[in-house]
């Protein structure tokens, strides 16, 4: 069976995971994270900023596997405080390096550039990442269904919880989304992008919406560009999103938030 890049990520980042609690013990972390400071509310702002207009994750992303290199006067702190001028809602940092050229320093410099609420984008296996997202300044967390078990899910969403932080649940398909609902978590991101081969489709936001729960605030991610793509989602009722390498490749971040955010297409279709 032919190794996909999910394959490849998951090898090298629990080795990682293994060779940072060797550097560095989860007591350090945990009192590292004990002292980062009040968590700033990610999923309440989210739903908060839905119900006036659209919601925007805005996503710090230098690279990616699929296309390379994205931007490359890469400045977290200026990128931080273009989407916060440009409207957006939370931030989400890429700390991934070996497929994603991000690094964990840049969360923390992203969010101390802004009051926005962030995420830590990355791979999440062990609750020792968790501690360390928090150590970092991290609000909230992703789960990635696709590559964790149903048991490691519950354990991310419970040390997640345990310092007060939000957890995006990330899904890709119906059985994804099936496991996903057994969390408590009320956010549920439905991402556009195939893990596997890197493909994007706004379809499988079409798709797989009208399964989640009511009470679940929808995120969909990957594969969206300007207004249109927007007002396509909305009209299938979700209003968040999670958007970076679109964002990322414009000369004026902060203009480009704002025009991407500029005419939300309201609850009943109109503007």
């Amino acid at each position: 069976m032919t190794e996909t890049i999910l394959d490849r990520i998951r090898t090298y980042k629990l080795e990682e995971i293994e060779a940072a609690r060797a550097e560095k013990p989860l007591e350090q972390v945990e009192d590292e994270a004990r002292a980062a400071g009040p968590v700033r509310h990610f999923a309440d702002s989210l739903r908060k900023a839905g119900r006036e207009g659209y919601a925007l994750i805005a996503e710090i992303k230098k690279a990616s596997p699929s296309k390379g290199l994205i931007r490359d006067d890469f400045d977290p702190v200026a990128l931080a405080q273009a989407y916060e001028a440009g409207g957006a809602t939370c931030l989400s940092v890429l700390t991934d390096t070996p497929s994603f050229q991000g690094a964990k320093e840049y969360l923390t410099l992203a969010r101390n550039a802004c009051s926005l609420p962030v995420l830590r984008k990355d791979f999440m296996y062990d609750p020792y990442q968790v501690a360390e997202a928090r150590a970092l300044g991290a609000d909230c967390i992703l789960i990635i269904m696709a590559t964790v078990t149903d048991e490691q899910a519950h354990a991310l969403e419970e040390a997640a919880h345990g310092w007060s932080m939000d957890v995006l649940i990330e899904v890709h398909d119906q059985a994804e989304l099936d496991r996903a609902t057994q969390l408590k978590s009320p956010m549920i991101g439905i991402n556009n992008r195939d893990l596997n081969t890197f493909e994007t489709s706004l379809d499988v936001t079409r798709g797989l919406c009208k399964f989640v729960p009511p009470d679940r605030t929808i995120v969909s991610e990957s594969g969206l560009g300007g207004p249109k793509d927007l007002a396509d989602m909305a009209m299938y009722g979700v209003r968040s999103f999670l958007i970076g390498e679109s964002l990322m490749r414009q000369d004026d971040v902060a203009q480009a938030t704002r025009d991407l955010l500029a005419n939300p297409l309201m609850p009943g279709g109109g503007f």
